[in-house]
């Protein structure tokens, strides 16, 4: 038997979900909090950043498969986590603007005037204060030739693999309460 990583039931066929981009394994009960995950061989890469979803996004559904009722078992089509269609913005992002400026001989407020842009974005986003928004990141990325999306996952950024006996982990296992 396998515990719920959401409830804490005992339950003997866990599924895989996502929640939020996190991947869990639940009881029956909990599934219809998240987007249920096929288990063929996923090798997930997830980075630091992530913004809107962008033109990218191919494996998008149909406006239609988003469903608020409770069919949790009807195996029909379900709701998609948001988090399932974001284009991940690498973590170097604000390094790949700033060499990429340099390298055409700008200054960052002759940028923000060729994207018609405030130089404090520009600014804002060379110290990685903030992220592009999806409009800014194609600017940046069509005007000074860069790609801004992130190629795969840093070792920092890999699956946390825990060390209990049994290997399965409950988030009461790994979240602090204030009481």
């Amino acid at each position: 038997m396998v515990q719920c990583e959401m409830c804490g039931t005992e339950t003997s066929s866990p599924k895989t979900i996502k929640v939020e981009g996190a991947k869990l394994d639940v009881c029956s009960n909990c599934t219809e909090f998240g987007t249920e995950v096929k288990q063929t061989g996923s090798s997930s890469s997830s980075t630091k950043y992530s913004t809107g979803s962008s033109a990218s996004s191919s494996n998008s559904s149909s406006g239609g498969s988003t469903s608020s009722g409770s069919s949790s078992s009807s195996g029909g089509s379900r709701r998609q986590d948001m988090f399932d269609d974001m284009d991940e913005l690498a973590t170097d992002y604000d390094d790949r603007v700033r060499n990429a400026r340099e390298e055409k001989g700008l200054s960052q407020s002759e940028l923000a005037n060729e994207l018609n842009e405030k130089a404090s974005l520009i600014r804002k986003i060379e110290r990685g204060d903030t992220l592009p928004s999806d409009r800014v990141q194609s600017k940046l990325e069509s005007f000074l030739g860069i790609e801004l999306s992130a190629e795969g996952g840093s070792a920092e950024d890999s699956e946390w693999s825990g060390g209990s006996a049994t290997g399965s982990y409950t988030l009461g296992d790994v979240v602090k309460r204030k009481d």
